[in-house]
């Protein structure tokens, strides 16, 4: 999910720096020129970065997020990696490959 909200979020921006002309405008509302949206991107930044000091408990709720997050991807992990080594930790001796012999000028000086 948040792979979906941080794409919306870079094509939003990749949309308002395309210099494209959407023809008129609707009722009252005016376009955005790149710099501008720059600009508001960077006081919405600005915002969030400060909610921590207006709303402590949700920085708190945030950050158990966060901690819940991560115990639970290094489970998934070592679950996964438990996986790959039950199928994968012996080598195929089944299967064969055609390999190219050595020139008889680099057996001779290998020696």
């Amino acid at each position: 999910m948040g792979f979906l909200v941080r794409m919306a979020f870079w094509f939003s921006l990749v949309l308002l720096v395309l210099p494209l002309d959407p023809g008129g405008t609707a009722d009252g509302v005016t376009n955005v020129s790149p710099v501008q949206a720059f600009l508001a991107a960077r006081e919405a930044v600005g915002d969030v970065t400060g909610i921590c000091e207006r709303k402590p408990d949700v920085c708190e709720t945030g950050k158990s997020a966060m901690h819940t997050v991560g115990v639970r991807a290094r489970e998934a992990a070592r679950i996964a990696f438990e996986m790959l080594d039950e199928n994968f930790s012996e080598p195929d001796t089944a299967t064969t490959t055609g390999g190219i012999p050595m020139p008889k000028a680099d057996v001779a000086a290998s020696d």
